[in-house]
């Protein structure tokens, strides 16, 4: 196995542990719709399992953005031609773009037409692409200055609204500030995933892997980088969160040792703050070094067929739980308030456990036939 194939394994064990993950807090999403948290989270009103699954979960938009970035320098390197990754990182963000509004946002609402689209992940990955296409032909030095300030400086942006400015406030909700863009009586926009953060993450991704995954670097030297990125974000996060002043809101002394360390660890997702992106990607390179030193036990298989189809498995799960609830609801009716909702936190993940067993063979079948296929483009979108 050539040393790229070995990394490329490394990257898809990743993405597979984060979709698995993913998947908890979808599974959430659909049977617990009746103990909804808010970003970021209410302590007293927010129980242990429930808090810690939604941080566990926010692993996964990090990884997969800065995993993009990563992969796409990999694609330039093995083409060995920027126009070619270019082209692709357009065609494949317009893509997921579409898909977002035409397919992804119709397993979520159940609307069609749409009275509402929200602007969720995909959307975010798919813009932040566009954006990475327009500027990976610049010096690599000024991409690591863009994403180091986007990351660190975009918090300063919080108390800015465009409110009174009604022309540019659609752009600066689409950029960095959750809202509604309102279109008369007829549809409405819900920019759940601000891009601007993201577009910082994916450059990040991207000059990683401009430095640590070069032919020339040893599996040694690349796993002792990554490392130290890893430990260095994660030490910045520290430092950051215990002086309380910057890059998120403050965490608070609670009535209890477990609470205290929920506040600590309660950061903001929408848009992702500077503490939230430093933590959890910071965890995800750590991941990526573990990963790569086991990729080739039995057990990490799994992980790397449903990491080499992300985006068929994104969709499959979605409307998987979206025919398993309207099939509950119409068979138990709503057993909380106004849904049809589980009792405790553990079911939620024997519900992803049992699911991802059934699906694993689907999953399967579609990476080796999308394997067997590499002549039909559409396959490597997903």
């Amino acid at each position: 196995m050539s040393a790229l194939s070995q990394r490329l394994q490394a990257i898809d064990a990743l993405r597979g542990l984060v979709i698995l993950i993913m998947m908890v807090d979808h599974v959430r999403e659909t049977f617990y719709l009746h103990h909804q948290v808010p970003d970021p989270m209410r302590i007293e009103e927010t129980e242990a399992s429930l808090f810690f699954s939604r941080i566990l979960a926010h692993l996964c938009a990090p990884v997969f953005v800065v995993l993009t970035g990563l992969s796409a320098y990999l694609y330039q390197a093995k083409y060995n031609s920027l126009s070619m990754t270019r082209e692709f990182l357009l065609k494949r963000g317009l893509f997921l773009v579409a898909l977002e509004l035409l397919v992804i946002n119709f397993a979520w609402t159940g609307q069609f037409p749409p009275q509402v689209i929200y602007l969720q992940v995909i959307w975010a990955i798919g813009i932040s692409m566009i954006a990475l296409a327009l500027l990976i032909g610049l010096p690599q030095k000024i991409l690591w200055l863009t994403a180091i300030v986007i990351i660190f400086g975009h918090n300063l942006l919080d108390q800015i609204s465009l409110q009174q400015m009604p022309v540019l406030q659609p752009i600066w909700l689409i950029l960095h500030e959750r809202g509604w863009i309102e279109w008369g009586d007829f549809l409405k926009l819900r920019t759940s995933y601000p891009v601007l953060p993201w577009i910082g993450v994916i450059l990040l991704g991207y000059s990683i892997g401009a430095h640590v995954f070069q032919a020339q670097m040893t599996p040694e030297r690349r796993r002792r980088d990554l490392l130290v990125f890893g430990c260095g974000s994660i030490t910045v996060f520290l430092i950051l969160r215990m002086l309380n002043f910057y890059g998120d809101s403050a965490w608070l002394q609670m009535s209890t040792p477990l609470q205290t360390l929920m506040s600590f660890f309660n950061l903001t997702k929408y848009p992702p703050s500077l503490l939230f992106i430093l933590w959890n990607v910071g965890c995800g390179m750590l991941l990526l070094v573990a990963l790569e030193r086991v990729q080739q036990r039995a057990w990490v298989r799994p992980l790397i067929t449903f990491g080499s189809v992300p985006m068929f498995f994104y969709i499959v799960h979605l409307y998987v739980l979206k025919l398993l609830y309207l099939f509950a609801e119409a068979v138990w009716g709503h057993n909380h308030g106004n849904y049809f909702g589980v009792a405790q936190v553990s079911t939620l993940w024997w519900i992803t456990i049992i699911l991802c067993i059934v699906l694993y063979p689907l999953m399967r079948w579609f990476s080796k036939f999308k394997h067997q296929n590499k002549q039909i483009a559409l396959l490597k979108y997903l």
